[in-house]
């Protein structure tokens, strides 16, 4: 039987469009009417535009029929975490601070896949500023897993993730600060990549810590997810921290495989105590490896003890910084009635930011203070560089780890909203890469016997990324878990 339209992957759906078995209108219209039918329970979605997508997809059509050529993603509907700006449309980071904000420009990351011909049909839910791991810190919705709608979809691009996992788009775009596409990826059963930091261009993103922020894809594929990245990595001027590298062929990448690879298996990723699901899918994505020609090899990195409170030091002191800007003068939202400037600043601030966002503000505004920014944000710094050399050392060995991408499955949504501490260890696995800055996916690994996405993180060196994939694509092909799907309805 033929899949319906909306469960295609987008290599699927771009060979039905070029045979004419199918429109980019069709295919727009079916992603749209899945929104429709499984958004109440799903809650992936912050906005949508519906005509404009459709006009968008008539005029890839129509341009098909003229025989002009067709971009990497032209006609495939694609959905964007709502902290990526788009020139026009609403961009509010899930907060009330920026409720009703409308950039007057494309982030390069947008631009980019307009110009290899996506239709964007709407901005996806998350976690206030990408702050929090389950996308119940929106201040708008909490969006839940599809594969069981009493738990997390993860954060903060859980939105993303779960839109791609209920087939509402074959593809997304999230941001990775410290696991931020990778543990969503993992708890919804789909494929994440966080790019090495400079791949992608920054321009255009609203920044919440920018020294780890990078924007990555999501999708039901490894394939679709190179697909993704080949448009919207390069170097882009505007952003002075992306990089000059030549973009590789992705897609070619996808065939090479593993054989006489070394894959690194870390131990401290693997704790006594491990949950017992993670440790045996690992064991399977190992065994796959190995079986696939690749050499598993023992590998330390003995400061990812510190990964965690470094992480938190760094991001929260970078947010404090870039979340300054949000005052209620320039733009965004402005509490009424304030009798002076400064009521005008803390009423502003209290009532557009959320608890967890004061939160790490406050955190952040502490570890820079006079007295404490040597004590804290300086010797996390000299914390990070011991890291990166972690990994630096460690390439003398292998050429990627693989490594479990959570602890464990979903949580339950509130399960650890009250416990701050619990929910950031939800991304002890995940931090590591963005302080060292180098990539990392996420691939399904399996599920546990109740039925739960596990996934399986592979961390390569600089823009490797074509490594990471290749061996994505073998653990992918072996466990058959290409675009594995929940059961919802239609």
């Amino acid at each position: 039987m033929t899949p319906p339209l909306h469960g295609e992957s987008i290599a699927g759906l771009l060979e039905l469009m070029r045979t004419g078995a199918a429109s980019s209108k069709d295919v727009v219209s079916a992603c749209l009417a899945r929104v429709e039918s499984v958004e109440p329970r799903i809650r992936a979605f912050l906005s949508l535009r519906a005509e404009e997508a459709l006009r968008e997809a008539e005029a890839v059509d129509t341009a098909r029929a003229r025989g002009a050529a067709p971009g990497l993603l032209a006609g495939v509907p694609i959905a964007l975490k709502d902290i990526i700006g788009t020139r026009g449309w609403e961009t509010t980071c899930g907060s009330r601070i920026l409720r009703n904000y409308v950039p007057v420009y494309d982030a390069t990351a947008t631009e980019r896949l307009r110009r290899a011909g996506a239709v964007i049909i709407g901005k996806t839910n998350m976690d206030e500023f990408a702050m929090g791991s389950s996308t119940e810190h929106s201040a708008f919705q909490v969006t839940r897993n599809p594969w069981d709608t009493d738990r997390v979809p993860g954060g903060s691009s859980g939105g993303s993730a779960a839109a791609v996992a209920a087939r509402e788009v074959p593809g997304a775009l999230g941001t990775d600060t410290g696991g931020s596409v990778r543990q969503p990826a993992a708890f919804t059963g789909v494929v994440g990549l966080k790019p090495t930091y400079g791949r992608v261009s920054r321009y255009g993103l609203v920044a919440f810590a920018s020294s780890l922020d990078q924007i990555g894809p999501l999708a039901r594929t490894v394939a679709d997810c190179a697909r993704l990245l080949q448009v919207v990595a390069g170097h882009d001027p505007s952003d002075m921290t992306s990089s000059h590298r030549e973009v590789p062929d992705y897609l070619a990448a996808l065939a090479r495989g593993v054989r006489g690879l070394r894959v690194g298996v870390p131990v401290e990723y693997f704790p006594e105590g491990l949950d017992a699901e993670v440790a045996a899918s690992m064991e399977r994505c190992h065994r796959i490896l190995e079986e696939a020609g690749a050499k598993l090899v023992e590998v330390s990195l003995p400061q990812t003890r510190h990964a965690i409170a470094t992480y938190y030091i760094i991001a929260t002191a970078e947010a404090s910084s870039n979340l300054a800007r949000f005052d209620g003068v320039r733009f965004g939202y402005r509490a009424n009635g304030a009798e002076s400037l400064r009521a005008l600043y803390e009423e502003t601030r209290g009532e557009g930011f959320g608890a967890e966002v004061r939160r790490r503000i406050l955190l952040g505004t502490f570890v820079l203070s006079a007295g404490y920014y040597d004590a804290y944000y300086l010797k996390a710094q000299k914390v990070r560089a011991l890291l990166r050399r972690d990994f630096e050392n460690v390439w003398d060995q292998c050429d990627l780890l693989a490594v479990p991408t959570t602890p464990g499955p979903a949580f339950r949504l509130g399960e650890k909203t009250d416990d701050p501490l619990a929910m950031y260890l939800s991304d002890i696995f995940t931090v590591t890469a963005n302080l060292a800055g180098i990539p990392a996916i996420s691939v399904p690994g399996g599920f546990t016997r109740g039925g739960l996405p596990l996934g399986c993180q592979l961390l390569g060196k600089f823009f490797e990324e074509s490594t990471l994939f290749a061996a994505g694509r073998v653990i992918e092909d072996a466990l058959a878990l290409k675009g594995p799907h929940p059961k919802l309805p239609i």
